[in-house]
């Protein structure tokens, strides 16, 4: 009763001051303060709505403000969403998101990504792409090697530069640490022989393509015997490679071609409006060393659809050709002068895009000069036939295969290495 008495007396001295309900928790129940009666009633708590904050609060939502001057205000760690009744709702992000978010932010400081479950790399891939990391002059492509490094192929496995040699110019070094291309487009970009990326399609890295597409680059006999030297000397560079396009290169000859019969697995060519002086040589020659027929109608495989830009990496690509485009359009200070010139009438030299134009009147000249390799059936005799006369098939194999030998033997005796070829390996 004492106790009661002093309860009540303190909640009478400050009866000024509402604070709500009191409740007293005695052998087991909740009991209610009477203030004034000054007693407790052992009467069950009524609900009452629960408000965290008044109706005049407010809340600034600031990061790291500690160091303001190095780091910027951050207040993407909320998620801020609309209720029903219109009133803003807020909600923290999770932990994992928080986390992907700062190392993405950092992606340049990772040491290695080796090993690293490629689930979780492929949504810090997305999370780096989105802040635009990778577009970044010097940490972007310490970022991207560090990736490409780790996944290969995942980051990009087919890249489609048709016609975008401004982006080969400033990305440059990008486009080289992409590893294990399967399928690659340069055609119209005017890329010549002594390009650096040219020289890059003969390294290990690229041993895997398959694909190569260099209609209206430019090329020479000069270009060909460059990509070709490690594969005819060395085994090594684009040994896998079964589709190549070399259309609309009127400075490939008869000797160019040569340099391609090292392609041992290619499947399809395409050399149509090159500068061949002795068609019907060239055809049999190719039908006789590596097997490719002359095709009588266009090929699909050279319908430049099917590549495209494929990967981890490709809105990154994207990101890199709008920044050039925005890069290269006309200001209104240059429209301005251009106008000026016109008035006097002088000229101003607007560089342009490269743009493919292939070469129809070469092509008209030459035909169609597509090729591909015919698929070898061995169902020619009938059953009985084979069971009967077996000896003479076998012999009649083992002509058949010691031809091709003769020829190998003839082949590597004419394949003796120049001087010129001897000083390219050294390069390497």
């Amino acid at each position: 009763q004492n106790w009661t008495r002093g309860m009540s007396y303190c909640v009478r001295s400050e009866s000024d001051v509402d604070t709500g309900p009191i409740y007293v928790h005695e052998n087991g129940k909740l009991h209610l303060v009477n203030r004034a009666a000054g007693s407790i009633q052992n009467v069950a708590p009524k609900p009452r709505p629960f408000r965290l904050f008044s109706r005049g609060f407010s809340v600034e939502l600031c990061m790291n403000r500690e160091d303001d001057k190095t780091r910027k205000q951050r207040t993407d760690h909320f998620i801020f969403t609309y209720t029903r009744e219109g009133n803003l709702r807020y909600s923290a992000k999770s932990l994992f998101s928080l986390v992907l978010g700062y190392i993405s932010d950092n992606v340049d400081h990772i040491d290695s990504l080796i090993g690293f479950p490629e689930q979780i790399a492929e949504k810090l891939f997305s999370a780096a792409e989105a802040r635009q990391k990778f577009a970044e002059p010097v940490t972007g492509l310490r970022a991207l090697q560090k990736f490409t490094e780790a996944y290969g192929s995942l980051v990009l496995c087919s890249l489609c530069l048709r016609d975008r040699y401004l982006v080969i110019s400033d990305k440059l070094e990008e486009i080289k640490s992409f590893r294990e291309l399967t399928c690659l487009d340069l055609s119209c970009c005017k890329l010549g022989d002594e390009h650096e990326l040219l020289e890059h399609l003969t390294k290990e890295a690229l041993s895997s393509m398959k694909r190569l597409l260099l209609k209206n680059t430019s090329l020479s006999d000069a270009g060909l015997r460059r990509m070709t030297a490690p594969v005819r000397v060395l085994k090594r560079g684009l040994e896998n490679l079964l589709i190549l396009d070399l259309s609309c290169n009127p400075k490939i000859t008869d000797g160019g071609i040569g340099y391609l019969l090292s392609f041992k697995k290619l499947n399809c060519l395409d050399i149509t409006g090159t500068g061949l002086k002795d068609i019907d040589a060239v055809v049999n020659r190719l039908k006789t060393q590596i097997g490719l027929v002359r095709s009588q109608v266009p090929l699909k495989e050279f319908d430049h659809n099917d590549c495209k830009t494929e990967g981890w990496a490709e809105q990154t690509v994207l990101q890199w050709e709008q920044a050039v485009m925005e890069a290269t359009k006309p200001q209104d200070n240059l429209r301005s002068s251009t106008a000026t010139l016109r008035f006097y009438g002088k000229t101003h030299r607007i560089e342009e895009a490269v743009k493919c134009r292939p070469l129809e009147a070469d092509t008209k000249t030459s035909g169609n000069l597509q090729f591909y390799k015919e698929k070898v059936q061995n169902c020619h005799f009938p059953l009985k036939k084979e069971v009967a006369g077996s000896h003479e098939l076998r012999n009649h194999k083992k002509r058949a295969l010691a031809e091709p030998e003769k020829e190998r033997t003839s082949k590597q005796k004419q394949l003796c290495l120049t001087v010129e070829d001897w000083d390219l390996l050294n390069t390497y």
